[in-house]
C-alpha cells in the first residue's frame, strides 16, 4: 500500500472495506437492525475510521442495536466520552464570542453545525465540529480580528474563503475521531460561496439578517440554513469530502421546514439558481426516510447539468465521501456546465490558486499527522505524475484507516 503503512492490506482490498462498511453503516444510522454485521477483524477496524470521518461515531453509539467486538464498542464509547467534553467547550467558546462581540457592537451569524446546536435537533456530543464558523459584514472583519485576540487567539491563515484563528498555544491533535484536547479554530467569513466546479455561487446576502443585533446571531429563516448546509454538502460532493453527518443535518432539517421556508425554497429553484443542489438533495433522499416537495426536486433536478443529474443518480455516498480511497485528478468534472468550464476546471487542478496552496497548508499544519503520507510535501508535478500512472491513496482516509487500525490492536 505504502511505505508508511507496511501494514496496511493491498489497495484494492482496502477500497473494498472501506466501502462495505461505509454503505452498511449509512443504512444501520437510518434503519438499525438487530443483527450484528459478519465483518472480520479487518472490517471491524476499518468501521472505525469510517464512523469518524464520516462525524457519525457518536450518533452511531446511540442508535446501533447491536454489539460488536470490544475495540468497536470501546471505540464507539470514547467518542461518546471526549464528543459530550468538546461539545461543552464549543458551547463555552462561543459564549464568550457572542460576549465579545457584543461588547464591541458586531453582528455576526454563527454558521452550520452551531446554528443546528441551537435547534435543538442534537443530543449533547451528537454532532462533532471542527471549529465554530462565523459570517460577518466585512466592514466589521477588522474589528472582529481585535474581538477575537481578546479570546486570546491569534491569526493562522487568510484566504478569499475564511480567515482562520486558533489559540495562542496549540496542542497536538489526536489524529482520529473526536477529542477534546483538539483544537477549536475561530473561521471567519465575509462571504459564503463556492466555486462548482469554477462558477462562483454566492449566498452571501441570503444568510445575513435583515436586522441584526450585536452578538451571534442565528439565521435568517430555516431555508437560510437548508440553503448553506446544501451548499457546503455541494462543494463536498465536488472534492469527494462529503461526510454522512451532513446529510444528516439536511434530513433532520427538511423535517423542521414550514410553509414559508419551502415558498423560499421554491421560489429560488423555480429561477434556476439551485441548479447545484440536487446532488445533496437526492442523495440524502436515496439514504434517509425523508421527503422534500415533489415540485422542488423536479425543479432542481431540471436546471441540473445533464451529465452531473446521471452520475448523481447512480453515486453512493463512498462515492463522494472520505471513504473513498482513490485520489481523483478532476473529481468535480461532472459540475461543469459546458466543455470550456471543464478545461478551466482542469487547468486549476493542474495549476492551483495561492489560496488553494494556502488552504493545504493550514489543514496540514492543523493535523501534522497527515505529513505522514509523502503527498503534499512534492511538487505539483510530482503529483500529477502519480495521477497518471498510480493509484495513490488519499492521505486523510489512509491516515484515518491506519491510526484505527493501530488503536483497534491495543
Amino acid at each position: 500500500m505504502n511505505a508508511a503503512f507496511p501494514e496496511l492490506p493491498p489497495y484494492k482490498a482496502l477500497a473494498a472495506a472501506l466501502r462495505k462498511t461505509t454503505e452498511h453503516l449509512a443504512r444501520e444510522l437510518v434503519r438499525p437492525s438487530d443483527t450484528p454485521p459478519g465483518w472480520n477483524e479487518l472490517e471491524f477496524g476499518v468501521a472505525q475510521s469510517v464512523a469518524a470521518m464520516q462525524g457519525i461515531t457518536v450518533l452511531l453509539g446511540n442508535r446501533l442495536r447491536w454489539r460488536g467486538p470490544p475495540a468497536w464498542e470501546a471505540f464507539l464509547a470514547g467518542q461518546r466520552e471526549q464528543s459530550v467534553l468538546r461539545e461543552a467547550l464549543l458551547g463555552r467558546l462561543l459564549e464568550r464570542i457572542d460576549s465579545v462581540t457584543r461588547d464591541a457592537r458586531i453582528a455576526c451569524v454563527a454558521l452550520k453545525g452551531s446554528a443546528l446546536r441551537s435547534l435543538g435537533l442534537y443530543a449533547p456530543g451528537e454532532r462533532p465540529s471542527g471549529d465554530i464558523d462565523l459570517l460577518v459584514r466585512k466592514s466589521d472583519a477588522a474589528a472582529v480580528a481585535t474581538a477575537i485576540a481578546s479570546l486570546d487567539y491569534v491569526l493562522f491563515a487568510d484566504v478569499k474563503r475564511h480567515t482562520t484563528y486558533v489559540p495562542r498555544k496549540l496542542e497536538t491533535p489526536i489524529s482520529l475521531g473526536e477529542h477534546a484536547a483538539n483544537t477549536i479554530s475561530i473561521e471567519v467569513h465575509t462571504l459564503v460561496a463556492e466555486a462548482l466546479p469554477i462558477r462562483n455561487v454566492d449566498i452571501t446576502e441570503r444568510l445575513l439578517p435583515e436586522r441584526p443585533v450585536p452578538g451571534v446571531n442565528r439565521y435568517p429563516s430555516d431555508a437560510a440554513l437548508l440553503l448553506h448546509l446544501l451548499l457546503h454538502a455541494a462543494d463536498n460532493m465536488k472534492t469527494h469530502c462529503l461526510r454522512q453527518l451532513q446529510l444528516h443535518d439536511i434530513a433532520l432539517l427538511l423535517g423542521r421546514l414550514g410553509a414559508a421556508d419551502w415558498d423560499a425554497m421554491h421560489e429560488a429553484a423555480s429561477a434556476g439558481e439551485l441548479w447545484w443542489a440536487f446532488p445533496p438533495l437526492a442523495m440524502t433522499e436515496r439514504y434517509y426516510d425523508c421527503r422534500a416537495p415533489r415540485a422542488l426536486l423536479r425543479d432542481v433536478r431540471r436546471s441540473c447539468p445533464v451529465i452531473l443529474r446521471r452520475v448523481s443518480d447512480r453515486h453512493e455516498l463512498t462515492d463522494v465521501s472520505w471513504s473513498n480511497l482513490r485520489i481523483s485528478a478532476l473529481p468535480g468534472i461532472a459540475w461543469s456546465h459546458t466543455p470550456i468550464e471543464a478545461l478551466r476546471y482542469a487547468w486549476r487542478r493542474v495549476s492551483p490558486e495561492r489560496d488553494t496552496l494556502e488552504e493545504v497548508r493550514t489543514a496540514v499544519e492543523l493535523q501534522p499527522h497527515l505529513r505522514i503520507v509523502p503527498w503534499y510535501q512534492v511538487s505539483q508535478s510530482k503529483r500529477i505524475v502519480r495521477w497518471l500512472v498510480s493509484r495513490p491513496p488519499r492521505v486523510q482516509t489512509i491516515s484515518a484507516v491506519a491510526a484505527a487500525l493501530r488503536g483497534s490492536e491495543t
